[in-house]
């Protein structure tokens, strides 16, 4: 899923949408036909009585299963029982998000998502027992009932929740972490969403919701993307103590947890969810650091000359280019497009790719209330995923597209390994919709029919890429900032704002003037809120990303097989395993210059363009 630029990706919102053709609406029938549906009712009341049942089967019981020369069958049943729960109750909290996904201001829709969350929350406390009894088994033990070849299967997945095992607490703890999370960071994350969409700008009189307005900040006209600009200020500002409460609130509670689970730095947890190395991070926030002057710092500069301008204050930083073509693009041509770049590289790819299509998993239009963005959900494996856009025909929701559907054919790909190892760490998430992007952009590239529309390409790569790079780990910057200064008490509006600043003149370079207002454009970004730390897995999945296509780009035949047998090993195997059949290992140092390398060559190319 985009982010920042999920903002600035779909931006036309009103404008000429009926040129844009038919746009699909999800059908959620493969999941439940309604909330009401007594389907649904009735899996409500199978998760709970299969938790209990579980858990009155096998609490207390797993050690002395594991250590029975004949029971140890008796686990690999027990995993197959968990995982087949675990698929049910995210059956259900997948259809009661995506409903609430499709209209989060509707009160109904809201109460079923409250009270799905609710039910699911109570039915996994049966359940919580599990994970943290194997934990306690011993190793040699462990590893001798995986002899057995069915519960082999299952080792990626014991490797990694045994990971957990130091920061793992008492049973009774971490039931009243489960159970609390309803009314704790569940509740603010909810408060979060339905205040952000429910928020409305005044522009000229027209009360827009915040696609629409962040839409005038790519408007060609440089007054709307001003007054555009401070309609958005306006109303953060207004709501800026609510944005500091959720803020301070939840940087609060995840230290809480921290300190129980004795993680001593504020992204640790983040990295060991990911899979990866806090040094292989550390090194990637440097690299991108260190680039600053020759990536953003000096695109943004080129763009002002391009614009007239000594410096661009910030509403001009996504602004179209001169030349710049206003035509806006059908969802036909979005959808041959992407179908035809993915075709070029691999018909499977294409095949799984046009699922969506067909079969009505994809959400595109621009609706009241409906979460701002884009996403693919990957629901559970025995369904599919289901892709969110906000598609308004601008070249970038053409790319957020190819995006979007990278990440559910890489959900397809690894369905098959099921609930418990599906499911890919954040470092390699990004790998499939990076890639599709990439795939999508030269094959527009490669249709350029003058040097303007090749700079032009160019150039709304470059800035698809530093929103991807140098943004998101400037916004993992800010996070830090943000959560070891809370250690010392609440920050106020006021400090948030000016750490805010700091980082984004950092980040973006001296041409580009931050004017009044900016200060409280953190308010919006919705992974602050919901997924502490994960920007920089934009970051690693792009550098990544630029890497392997290097290596597609000079491969033998077979990229293509090994690339899709990497999808498909979902959660199964960590980054550096994954990475080896292609020469790369992110622990090297000279890693992430190879990614970085690439933005820079494409900034040269413009230049010698002009």
């Amino acid at each position: 899923m985009k982010f920042e630029e999920q903002f600035v990706r779909s931006n036309n919102a009103g404008k000429g949408a009926a040129d844009l053709g038919d746009l699909p609406e999800w059908n959620l029938d493969d999941l439940y036909r309604d909330p009401e549906s007594e389907e649904l009712k009735a899996d409500l009341a199978r998760v709970q009585a299969e938790g209990q049942a579980f858990e009155a089967r096998y609490k207390g019981r797993l050690a002395g299963i594991a250590e029975s020369s004949d029971e140890t069958h008796g686990l690999t049943q027990a995993i197959r029982a968990y995982e087949d729960i675990e698929d049910l109750a995210g059956r259900i909290f997948s259809y009661a998000s995506l409903l609430y996904a499709g209209d989060s201001s509707d009160p109904v829709r809201a109460k079923f998502f409250g009270d799905v969350r609710e039910s699911i929350t109570e039915a996994s406390a049966h359940l919580l027992f599990f994970t943290l009894e194997l934990n306690r088994i011993e190793d040699d033990v462990l590893d001798g009932a995986m002899a057995n070849s069915d519960l082999a299967f299952y080792r990626p997945w014991l490797q990694d929740i045994r990971r957990e095992r130091p920061h793992q607490l008492e049973d009774r703890i971490e039931q009243l972490f489960l159970e609390k999370s309803v009314t704790g960071a569940g509740a603010w994350n909810r408060l979060f969403d339905e205040t952000i969409s429910s928020l409305k700008f005044d522009f000229d009189g027209e009360l827009l919701d915040i696609e629409p307005i962040l839409n005038k900040l790519t408007d060609s006209d440089g007054a709307v993307r001003e007054k555009g600009a401070g309609a958005v200020a306006k109303v953060f500002g207004n709501n800026l103590r609510l944005f500091t409460l959720i803020t301070n609130t939840l940087a609060k509670d995840k230290a809480i947890s921290d300190n129980w689970r004795g993680f001593d730095d504020v992204a640790d947890g983040r990295h060991l969810a990911n899979r990866v190395e806090a040094p292989v991070v550390d090194a990637l926030e440097k690299a991108v650091v260190d680039a600053y002057p020759r990536i953003s710092h000096r695109y943004y500069a080129l763009k002002a000359k391009w614009l007239g301008k000594e410096t661009l204050p910030h509403w001009d930083r996504n602004a179209p280019l001169p030349g710049e073509p206003d035509e806006l693009v059908s969802w036909g041509a979005a959808r041959e497009t992407v179908l035809s770049a993915y075709q070029g590289f691999s018909p499977k790819l294409a095949e799984i790719a046009q699922q969506f299509f067909d079969k009505n998993w994809i959400d595109a239009p621009v609706r009241p209330g409906k979460t701002p963005g884009a996403f693919s959900h990957p629901t559970v494996p025995s369904a599919h995923p289901y892709v969110l856009l906000n598609y308004q025909g601008k070249t970038r929701d053409v790319m957020t597209l190819a995006h979007e559907l990278g990440h559910g054919v890489h959900q397809c790909l690894a369905a098959p390994l099921g609930a418990l190892m599906a499911s890919t760490p954040l470092t390699l998430a990004e790998t499939a919709s990076v890639f599709g992007e990439m795939l999508t952009f030269k094959a527009m590239l490669a249709k350029a029919e003058s040097p303007l529309n090749r700079k032009l390409l160019l150039a709304s790569k470059v800035e698809d890429m530093i929103n991807t790079v140098v943004r998101q780990i400037a916004f993992y910057r800010f996070e830090r900032r943000i959560h070891l200064e809370r250690r010392n008490g609440e920050l106020t509006s006021d400090q948030i704002c000016s750490i805010w600043m700091e980082i984004q003149r950092e980040s973006l370079g001296p041409a580009i003037d931050l004017r009044d207002g900016y200060e409280n454009f953190w308010c919006y970004i919705p992974h602050f809120v919901h997924s502490p730390f994960y920007v920089y897995a934009y970051a690693f999945g792009d550098c990544l990303v630029n890497s392997l296509y290097a290596v597609y780009e000079n491969a033998e035949d077979g990229f293509a097989e090994r690339y899709l047998e990497l999808l498909a090993a979902g959660g199964s195997k960590p980054h550096k395993e994954l990475l080896e059949p292609f020469g790369l290992d992110a622990t090297q140092p000279d890693f992430w210059q190879l990614g970085l390398g690439v933005i820079e060559r494409m900034i040269d190319e413009i230049e010698s363009l002009e």
